[in-house]
């Protein structure tokens, strides 16, 4: 009877302690990663583009950048939508919106540059001398 009772104070001192163990661990709170790739006008990946995003409510707005290769990668985001829009001299991308990210979830997108900052002016027309 005295060893069945110490073998159970035994086993219920040893749940405690891995209690308290596990509770001063660090809690991963499980963050989304989302990735992709910038695309340009000429269908080739865009080294070095810039890539803006924010929660879709238009809070905690960000930008990270592109590898040599046109890619790119942010890590640590909360599950929640956000919204990510590129650019590069001067070329951007629409916005995509409401991209939706759980936690522990990992998304890919590509990003295609579509816009310029200005619209080009034609070439003035030349003028023959008669």
């Amino acid at each position: 009877m005295i060893k069945r009772a110490l073998g159970f104070f035994a086993v219920l001192m040893l749940a405690l302690l891995a209690g308290r163990f596990a509770a001063a661990m660090p809690q991963s709170h499980g963050t989304a990663t989302l990735s992709g790739v910038v695309i340009g006008p000429d269908d080739k990946p865009v080294p070095h583009a810039s890539v803006s995003y924010q929660v879709s409510d238009g809070s905690g707005p960000h930008a990270v950048h592109c590898d040599s290769h046109g890619h790119f990668t942010i890590t640590q985001l909360k599950g929640n939508n956000y919204d990510i829009r590129a650019s590069a001299k001067g070329i951007f991308s629409d916005w995509q919106k409401n991209i939706s990210l759980r936690k522990g979830q990992t998304k890919s997108i590509e990003l295609h540059l579509i816009y310029a900052r200005e619209m080009p002016t034609p070439a003035s027309a030349s003028t023959k001398p008669h």
